[in-house]
């Protein structure tokens, strides 16, 4: 129940996922109240008393895109080795910013260009968590012999948040998920190949 105890007139999980695809749709900066509360299909006052202003019911939206939208970023985390972590990341967000009947793209891009600091930071906050968890995953292969040990963690981490920053825009701009699974493939050939142990030294003998 919303604060002062008066009782919800519509689904807020429905509309908060109205929400979501009008920021998605529209940035940000475009996505206005007479915009959003029409998506919702709730009144301005009802929309303050659920969920805030604007900035918060966006950090509300995005951190519902990330629980519905970016499972596969759990998903590839799992994986046994960096290869397998980097090649789930990658097609995992070419496939999660090309899904039929959603705006293409990704939230988190898409209203990426704004003036209001508050969403900027959420957004940057988001994209640096992600990357930071990439790195520390690729410090355990790096511990664990399974990248040589003088790879950089922070830059194969960097190197996944821009190559999917790049796929959301490709997306938007029309790229197909099998063009863009191409270009995922395509970037792993340059992703450090598994640290391989020296074989045994053979004696020559006399």
């Amino acid at each position: 129940m919303p604060p002062g105890g008066r009782p919800l007139a519509f689904e807020p999980e429905a509309a908060l996922d109205a929400a979501v695809v009008t920021f998605w749709r529209h940035g940000y900066e475009a996505a206005g109240m007479a915009e959003l509360t029409k998506a919702m299909n709730i009144s301005r006052p009802a929309l303050y008393r659920a969920f805030g202003d604007k900035a918060q019911l966006f950090r509300s939206a995005l951190e519902r895109y990330i629980a519905l939208n970016m499972g596969y970023v759990e998903d590839a985390l799992a994986k046994p080795t960096a290869r397998e972590v980097a090649e789930a990341f990658l097609t995992g967000n070419a496939k999660a910013v090309t899904v039929p009947g959603r705006p293409p793209g990704c939230l988190s891009v898409q209203a990426m260009v704004t003036d209001e600091a508050d969403a900027f930071s959420l957004l940057a906050e988001n994209r640096t968590v992600i990357q930071s968890r990439l790195a520390d995953r690729f410090r355990r292969s790096i511990q664990e012999g399974d990248l040589p040990a003088d790879e950089d963690a922070e830059e194969l981490a960097r190197f996944m948040i821009t190559l999917t920053t790049g796929f959301a825009i490709r997306a938007t701009d029309g790229e197909s998920r099998e063009e863009l699974l191409v270009l995922a493939r395509r970037s792993l050939v340059i992703f450090p190949a598994p640290h391989s142990a020296p074989g045994p030294t053979l004696e020559l003998k006399e």
